[in-house]
């Protein structure tokens, strides 16, 4: 019950309320923002459910590089956590001040609850301009799972179309091993989405990065591409505009691959739902039992 209380707080407040707070400019390049006060870099601390794990450290020491020369221009929010604080938004500027060995770091004080430290950190995230496509997907996929948004919210209050959110999420469907090559850079999200509808991706994938192959190669490949598995004993009927673009939306809210069977002048048809781990398949009965 207190879970439900805290996620229709965050909610409620807003996105477009919680994004105040969030800086939508690299902070080496903003202007300076009013601290509330200077604390002791000893007495702030890391979100231990901060949804980025990956820091740049060449990125990371050309922003320690800035800091030592100007110090910290945008103050990291946080609040207060026991006799010290707890980082909202901002971990890479505290890692840069430690590393530039400053003795004091301008914070602003917000009171956030569990659920919008983590809906504001996952913001923060996305708005960064030097994320990968598959951690730009995931985080709109934390904020749809974990605080109910939809597509259409994320897209007005971030300031993004609906269909770039749509054809990243897409990219969740893909197998770890594709979305760790994209992470990676050897893929670009061009490549990968002609990959989605792939019957063995994988091996796509590691072709189009061994022949250096071009997005339209790719998809042409893709396209052309049938397995001895998958190859299909009679020719299916060629699927309307209206269902692939269903089979598209339910592939983005599911993050997962979806496929639907309807003959044209029928009423019945059937929906399959591929997985590729048993996590996945956790996720699915979670969100199809809707706990």
């Amino acid at each position: 019950m207190a879970d439900k209380k805290s996620k229709a707080r965050g909610l409620g407040r807003g996105l477009s309320a919680l994004m105040a707070d969030v800086p939508t400019e690299p902070v080496e390049t903003q202007a300076p923002r009013p601290a509330d006060q200077h604390v002791p870099i000893e007495k702030v601390e890391a979100n231990p459910d901060q949804p980025r794990r990956r820091f740049s450290k060449e990125a990371l020491d050309e922003l320690t590089a800035s800091v030592r020369e100007k110090g910290i221009i945008q103050p990291l929010i946080v609040r207060v956590k026991g006799a010290g604080y707890e980082i909202v938004a901002g971990e890479r500027r505290w890692r840069a001040a430690q590393q530039a060995q400053l003795h004091e770091v301008p914070v602003i004080v917000r009171d956030f609850d569990d659920t919008e430290v983590l809906e504001v950190a996952i913001i923060e995230n996305i708005q960064r301009a030097d994320l990968n496509p598959v951690e730009e997907a995931a985080g709109y996929r934390q904020l749809m799972d974990r605080f109910g948004h939809t597509q259409e919210k994320l897209a007005e209050a971030l300031g993004k179309s609906r269909s770039h959110i749509a054809n990243l999420m897409r990219l969740l469907t893909l197998p770890d091993v594709v979305q760790e090559m994209l992470q990676e850079g050897h893929l670009s999200a061009g490549h990968a989405r002609a990959l989605i509808t792939s019957d063995d991706p994988i091996s796509l994938a590691q072709m189009v990065v061994k022949k250096g192959l071009s997005v339209r190669e790719t998809e042409k490949l893709a396209k052309s591409q049938t397995t001895p598995r998958t190859r299909p004993t009679r020719t299916a009927p060629e699927k309307d505009a209206d269902t692939k673009a269903l089979e598209g939306d339910l592939s983005a809210t599911l993050g997962l691959n979806v496929q639907i069977e309807h003959r044209p002048g029928q009423e019945a048809g059937q929906i399959t739902i591929k997985y590729e781990s048993l996590e996945d398949l956790d996720t699915l009965c979670r969100l199809l039992s809707g706990s």
